[in-house]
């Protein structure tokens, strides 16, 4: 398993970071406890060391049993977790990351992360100075090692930079999803900002297991992610069947082609979430793959080829782990829900 050094705190991050926004169950109808917490210990023995969750998880669910899964492993690993959106004063987010503390069964959260900017889905406006403020007590206190954004525009996280050393950002970014190199990238490279890569198999579409019929279970949230509408989703479905010849060639699955050319991404780690322990190992395996500069390219050109085709303008949260809200800013993403 290849890691990632964030620059202003000095931890290490494995680039394969397990996503325990499943192990949540809200808004995922047939995940099961039993199966996250098998699939997070898989993870680990797998050489996964950076686990991430959110209080906004199933109201905490998730933290819950990321801690009943590894929790004898705490000093081997690295916990990412994130303070929700109406949580950002400085008070409310104190006491949230208190209570993400309790949740863990530890003392620590090594990367703090503000989940979504205030104002988000309605709640209260904070400025920005004042969640960063509460952020810079926490790590103080040494309940906080390091500082992270998630769902930041460029503008906000040039805010937050100015004000405060910020580690990480979170946005959604795939092959099927790649609006961030435009302006977000280029920030994050200069500013030594690692981007944790959210649904870097754009929410299962990358793993070739989606036919034409499409059929989701009720309550997934899937159904309100544009990737999974016409004409978008009969253009992915193209995408990921250029791409099984590749992934044939080298005798790896589509998932672990499309971890990898993630990987190959500068200062970047990708968030992989899995539901079964077999899924989590096959993720973890594509930390150590490094894909030939013809496979980078193909892999480039099919994706931009998919961009192009599919008139990527607007403004969207589409591929994020919230449904979109018609009172939430404009953020990042650059299609619709």
């Amino acid at each position: 398993m290849r890691h990632l050094s964030l620059t202003h705190s000095g931890l290490t991050l494995s680039r394969i970071v397990c996503g325990c926004w499943q192990a949540g169950r809200d808004l995922w109808p047939d995940a099961r406890d039993e199966d996250s917490i098998a699939s997070l210990r898989a993870a680990f023995d797998a050489g996964i060391t950076s686990f991430d969750t959110a209080e906004d998880y199933g109201d905490g669910h998730s933290e819950r049993i990321l801690a009943e899964a590894l929790g004898p492993q705490r000093d081997q690993i690295m916990i990412a977790s994130k303070v929700s959106w109406d949580h950002l004063s400085r008070a409310a987010l104190i006491a949230a990351c208190e209570r993400s503390l309790a949740r863990l069964g530890t003392d620590r959260i090594d990367l703090y992360q503000i989940h979504w900017p205030a104002g988000t889905f309605g709640s209260e406006p904070v400025a920005i100075e004042e969640s960063l403020d509460a952020m810079r007590t926490l790590k103080e206190q040494g309940k906080v090692r390091a500082i992270g954004v998630s769902n930041f525009s460029l503008s906000q996280l040039e805010a937050a930079a100015a004000i405060a050393p910020i580690d990480t950002v979170q946005p959604a970014y795939s092959l099927l999803w790649r609006h961030i190199e435009a302006d977000l990238v280029p920030f994050c490279q200069r500013n030594q900002i690692a981007i944790l890569a959210y649904s870097p198999l754009a929410q299962g579409l990358l793993t070739g297991r989606f036919g034409p019929e499409l059929a989701l279970a009720d309550g997934d949230n899937r159904a309100d992610n544009r990737l999974f509408q016409a004409p978008l989703y009969d253009r992915a479905l193209a995408l990921v069947d250029a791409m099984t010849p590749l992934a044939a060639a080298r005798g790896i699955s589509l998932a672990q082609l499309s971890l990898a050319w993630l990987l190959a991404q500068p200062m970047t780690a990708a968030i992989a979430g899995a539901r079964v322990a077999d899924h989590a190992v096959q993720n973890a395996a594509a930390g150590d793959l490094e894909l030939t500069a013809a496979e980078l390219s193909t892999l480039d050109q099919l994706s931009r080829e998919f961009r192009d085709l599919s008139g990527a303008h607007g403004s969207s949260n589409a591929g994020s782990d919230r449904p979109a809200s018609d009172d939430s800013p404009p953020v990042m993403w650059t299609w619709e829900t």
